[in-house]
């Protein structure tokens, strides 16, 4: 084969790879790309909801809505701390930030053992940007407040930072803005909104801030169509600066949601409690009653550490990943409680990360007669995780039919070392567990069991 020959060859190849790898505006071709492996492999990220609600920081971050929708506790609320002629755009000046240190941020979920952030840079309870949109003149945080890029400033920390990848969250639709009400009235056969305010903000967060994660949410009952969501999709894939590495998710219009994107939500606190076929996100919040910060929020509205252990556990033995969320004060503090749950997560991590990141889901999620333990898996490392959500009173598990041991299997509690162990008939074993003090343990919230040579 002559030298000219292979040249033009190796053209028609690379030329029909280039073909292959552009991506249509539909979503048949959008659903046919790959999920980058880095986000799988992640499975645990940080989801911030800061914005103008921070400010009342009362109920929830939908304070405009309800309080428009005439919600009594709302509207008692602003007539005992607010005078008449009070407007909720007179909350954004207070939106100061005065204490926002991005570094301090991004230390803390670094600590925390996540490996993505995913920052609401606008959502549809006011469409105040944390950048300086310039389609949203006057109502954002470089003009107002703060005064301050704050996606500028996140970003530039987390790529500081190293251990983190940059997530932004953008709402398609804002309830309160004239073009986007008379779009609706129009029964979205018009697209001002979209054309001038919702695309061009999207395409300004990705040039910008290059992010790797776009967290779309909302749709406002419009459609995917009227969003122009696979025609931007296909730029973000085929041209954007993130291309090769950026993850979506599913939320692109009506319909849409656990049906198109890179991975599903499905729905707000989704845990399906079972392996599904395509990758999904647990996107859930800390405070129980709300995403935003509450000032009258009680200490039992807190999730405990325990069972965000066990919620991260359960997603990620299901395939999932955990997105956990904090909502810091509108003078860009983390309030104390938040902190202390994500140090407790990143000290559990640093026990049990094996165990959770670079996992792949195993043949059996959850152990099918003994409760409260899951499993995972790494194939590479011939390593089966079986994740203890309790600790035994006899000093011993059961680990059921879904395991089958051989005569080389070896048993360690991970941060501790190697166990004894007793093969059950037909399959199965008896884990002997040490009898160790509370300050010997591993770790103090589910420990796991770290299974080589057993399938």
């Amino acid at each position: 084969m002559g030298a000219l020959t292979v040249v033009c060859l190796l053209v028609w190849t690379l030329t029909i790879d280039f073909t292959r790898a552009k991506y249509e505006p539909t979503w048949e071709s959008i659903d046919s790309r790959p999920l980058p492996e880095w986000f799988d492999q992640a499975k645990f990220g940080i989801f911030i909801h800061w914005g103008v609600f921070s400010v009342p920081s009362f109920g929830s971050e939908w304070f405009w809505y309800y309080w428009q929708q005439n919600k009594p506790e709302y509207v008692n609320f602003m007539k005992k701390n607010y005078p008449p002629e009070f407007q909720y755009q007179d909350f954004a000046p207070q939106f100061t930030a005065e204490f926002f240190d991005a570094k301090e941020w991004t230390d803390i979920f670094a600590a925390s053992g996540a490996k993505y952030i995913v920052l609401t840079t606008k959502h549809h309870e006011a469409g105040f940007t944390l950048w300086g949109s310039k389609n949203s003149w006057n109502w954002n945080a470089v003009d107002v407040g703060p005064k301050r890029d704050l996606v500028d400033e996140v970003a530039s920390a987390v790529r500081a930072q190293g251990g983190l990848r940059l997530g932004l969250y953008h709402s398609l639709f804002e309830w309160f803005n004239p073009l986007f009400k008379q779009d609706a009235a129009n029964l979205f056969t018009t697209n001002y909104f979209p054309t001038t305010k919702t695309l061009p903000e999207l395409y300004d967060l990705v040039l910008k801030y290059k992010p790797e994660v776009l967290w779309s949410d909302g749709d406002g009952n419009a459609p995917d169509k009227y969003w122009n969501s696979t025609g931007f999709l296909a730029w973000l894939y085929n041209d954007s600066p993130v291309k090769e590495t950026v993850v979506t998710n599913d939320r692109w219009g009506l319909d849409s949601i656990c049906k198109h994107g890179g991975y599903y939500t499905c729905s707000d606190r989704y845990q399906p409690g079972h392996l599904l076929k395509h990758k999904w996100e647990n996107c859930m919040t800390i405070d129980s009653k709300s995403w935003g910060y509450r000032r009258n929020a009680p200490l039992s509205d807190y999730i405990g550490i325990e069972k965000l252990v066990a919620t991260l556990v359960e997603t990620v033995s299901c395939g999932g990943n955990l997105l956990m969320n904090v909502g810091p004060t509108r003078d860009g503090t983390i309030a104390p409680i938040f902190e202390e749950r994500l140090r407790q997560m990143g000290q559990w991590l640093k026990v049990n990360g094996e165990a959770i990141y670079n996992t792949t889901a195993w043949r059996a999620q959850k152990e099918n007669v003994t409760k409260n333990i899951w499993y995972t898996s790494k194939p590479q490392e011939k390593a089966i995780f079986a994740l203890l959500l309790e600790w035994p009173d006899d000093g011993s598990v059961i680990l059921n039919e879904p395991v089958v041991t051989q005569k080389q299997t070896q048993v360690e509690l991970v941060g501790h070392g190697p166990l004894q162990w007793t093969a059950l008939q037909p399959s199965g074993l008896q884990v002997f567990l040490p009898p160790l003090s509370f300050s010997k343990m591993p770790c103090q919230w589910a420990w796991t069991l770290k299974l080589t040579g057993a399938s």
